[in-house]
């Protein structure tokens, strides 16, 4: 992971700032829009790039880690998180759908930092990746449709599209790439370091133009960081509480404890924003919401990795 991404908080903070400067000039906010969706494509073109779905095997190795971590994000999160929406945005439907999307993605790039930085075991932590990278994009529409595919929001036509356009085609794109550059050819091996250390910037440009396009719904509709606050601190305490109680009662390791604690409570917004600005292009709050969810999170991993290296001790 390259170091920049120690800085990624910081780094979408700016873009949030820069988009909003920029949205202000009407030329910007106009066609700003239009470069979402490449922007989003190509760090997500970049990210299957760097991952080896080969390893998916690799990550079944430590049966008690990879069905603890399984069952924790894709059964017991995505009711939590539903559940926690039903009780505070039960009244905003948008952003308890970006705030459910937002919650029942794991994270595929960033906890690895953190990972690192709480002595916790990244080899394990980066053997699971490939399959919560494949797990949740496989259920994300699932989760959807059962919580939400009566409320008239989500459409099944538009999910399959928009999978199809920012999921699909990247991978399909990175495996051709892998398959004719090679990887471990000099090309390739370039070619994967460059995406590897762009990701970062290609999700804040994406960032940036998104504010661009949708400042003005959320400088008049400043209450939605409020509306998110609550259901998001709760979920990672809880989150936080029951990973640590799951590495007990399995007598995992500290290095395996905090891999466990780290894969569950961190997010990945990045895919989950690519399908909403595809699949929900009408409802700019729900996008919004995954935008700001990262800015609450980002600092709380950055404090969980120091809570951790302190049980250590």
């Amino acid at each position: 992971m390259d170091k920049i991404n120690k800085y990624q908080t910081g780094v979408i903070l700016l873009a949030v700032i820069a988009g909003l400067l920029l949205g202000h000039i009407v030329l910007v906010a106009d066609y700003s829009a239009k470069f979402i969706i490449p922007l989003l494509m190509m760090m997500l073109f970049g990210l299957f790039l760097s991952i080896n779905i080969s390893e998916l095997k690799s990550s079944f190795l430590n049966v008690k880690f990879s069905l603890s971590n399984i069952i924790f994000n894709f059964v017991w999160t995505p009711i939590f998180a539903y559940g926690l929406g039903y009780l505070f945005l039960s009244n905003e439907l948008p952003i308890w759908i970006g705030f459910v999307m937002l919650m029942v993605t794991p994270c595929t790039d960033w906890y690895l930092v953190f990972t690192g930085t709480a002595k916790g075991n990244v080899p394990l932590s980066t053997s699971i990746l490939p399959v919560n990278l494949v797990l949740q994009v496989l259920l994300l529409p699932v989760y959807l449709m059962i919580f939400f595919g009566k409320s008239g929001n989500v459409e099944v036509s538009s999910l399959v599209e928009s999978i199809l356009l920012v999921l699909v085609v990247p991978f399909m794109c990175a495996l051709i790439a892998k398959k004719s550059i090679g990887k471990n050819s000099k090309i390739g091996v370039n070619l994967i370091a460059f995406f590897e250390k762009s990701q970062l910037l290609f999700l804040a440009l994406a960032v940036v133009a998104m504010f661009a396009s949708e400042g003005k719904d959320l400088m008049d509709n400043p209450d939605v960081i409020y509306k998110l606050l609550i259901p998001v601190l709760i979920f990672f305490v809880v989150t936080f509480f029951i990973s640590q109680l799951v590495s007990r009662v399995l007598n995992f390791s500290y290095a395996d404890g905090v891999s466990l604690t780290l894969t569950t409570m961190a997010r990945n917004s990045p895919i989950s924003l690519a399908i909403a600005v595809t699949a929900f292009a009408y409802e700019p709050l729900l996008a919004l919401s995954l935008i700001i969810g990262p800015l609450i999170e980002l600092p709380i991993l950055v404090l969980t990795s120091q809570i951790l290296l302190k049980t250590k001790k």
